[in-house]
């Protein structure tokens, strides 16, 4: 049984592979394939009787790793430089905006018209607002430097920020000016002890020469993030924080408790360590969605009752993103488009206690939304690589 186990997790992640190589050419997400191929497995082994334990309680595991390592892949890519401060600004603006407008519109909307509480009404909401960076970074490969620069940074913005977002709408019991003091204190807090941790992590990384660092590292990152969770810290500041340290760590050498820093050492180090979390986020996320795929019942993805609510939450989601897109002057294709929802969005639902899930909120709108805004992406894609081989045609 072990080995067959074994075999069958090996050629999955050999699947996984398959896909995102030819994600290239395809142009199809490997995020669709992969919920399809999790989804044919549980179909199945239904039909063979194969047993297989129940696999819902991996999700929330598999997904806070993932949204470690994705976060954290992310913020390494960012580079905080004079250049780059009008793509922040932007980035920012359209990544946190739409958050908070989908995010208090849709809660007023549940608590005016169906009598939910407003913070009930909030918690619910946001897990939609967040673009999906596992989605729409891999996905983003074949579009131009300046476009896939502007997606790395916006999506992974949105991880961000919506993620500290929601944390706000689940601390404490009511959303309260004592609430919001006490939130900015441990905000603040945890910005303190991400710049000592984030320092040690850095100054650990070039300094210890065993063979085995990099995964005591990345052990170390989830150790930290777990326990500032447990006194709930906005801990993703800390995983934020850390990949912008290490991914600027040129930017500096100006500092005197960096002066001891072989930064050419450093340098190399840093890129080993960017090539181990990338091959981990890819495994992770890989598992992550098959098993969420396997987990997916077909009703919850031909669901019309639900179907009504995922297409409203879309509708102004784009209708959002149009306005951002247009006030921030960047060309709208195919940016307009590319806005997955994907890991987060299922991490911070099942984050969500049972009593304060909305009913007809549920499962199948969170299949339906990541499946849709998918392949709406995987259209825009498509489209923005045609009209890119004619332009260099009627050039050439």
């Amino acid at each position: 049984m072990a080995e067959t186990i074994i075999i069958g997790i090996c050629v999955l992640l050999l699947v996984s592979y398959f896909f995102d190589i030819t994600t290239r050419f395809s142009k199809v997400p490997s995020v669709i394939l992969l919920l399809l191929t999790g989804w044919f497995l549980n179909q199945i082994s239904g039909l063979f009787d194969f047993i297989i334990p129940n696999l819902n309680s991996l999700l929330p595991i598999l997904g806070t790793v993932g949204l470690i390592l994705i976060v954290l892949d992310g913020s390494l890519e960012l580079e905080l430089n004079r250049s780059k401060k009008s793509l922040i600004k932007k980035t920012i603006i359209v990544a946190l905006i739409p958050v908070l407008i989908i995010g208090i519109g849709f809660a007023t909307y549940l608590h005016l018209e169906w009598g939910f509480p407003f913070k009930q009404s909030l918690e619910n909401i946001i897990p939609f607002c967040i673009i999906s960076s596992a989605i729409a970074i891999p996905s983003s490969i074949n579009l131009s430097a300046s476009k896939r620069e502007f997606v790395i940074y916006e999506s992974s913005l949105s991880d961000i920020l919506g993620v500290i977002f929601f944390n706000f709408a689940t601390f404490g019991t009511a959303i309260t000016l004592s609430s919001v003091m006490v939130f900015t204190w441990q905000f603040f807090l945890m910005l303190i002890i991400s710049v000592v941790a984030s320092l040690i992590l850095a100054f650990l990384l070039g300094k210890i020469d065993h063979h085995i660092k990099y995964g005591p590292i990345i052990i170390l990152t989830i150790l930290i993030y777990e326990i500032s969770k447990i006194y709930h810290l906005p801990a993703l500041i800390f995983i934020l924080f850390f990949g912008l340290v290490l991914g600027n760590i040129d930017e500096m050498k100006h500092l005197k408790i960096l002066k001891s820093f072989r930064f050419t050492k450093m340098n190399r180090e840093v890129k080993h360590f960017k090539d181990v979390v990338v091959e981990a986020t890819f495994i992770v996320r890989s598992i992550f969605f098959l098993v969420f795929g396997f987990v997916i019942q077909t009703e919850d993805i031909i669901n019309p009752d639900s179907l009504v609510w995922s297409i409203s939450i879309l509708f102004f989601v784009y209708l959002i993103r149009f306005l951002m897109l247009k006030f921030a002057k960047m060309e709208m294709s195919p940016l307009l488009l590319i806005a997955p929802r994907g890991l987060i969005t299922i991490l911070l639902f099942l984050a969500i206690s049972p009593d304060q899930k909305i009913p007809f909120i549920n499962q199948s709108v969170i299949v339906q939304v990541i499946i849709i805004s998918t392949l709406i992406m995987m259209i825009g894609v498509l489209f923005s690589n045609k009209e890119s081989k004619k332009v260099e045609q009627t050039t050439s």
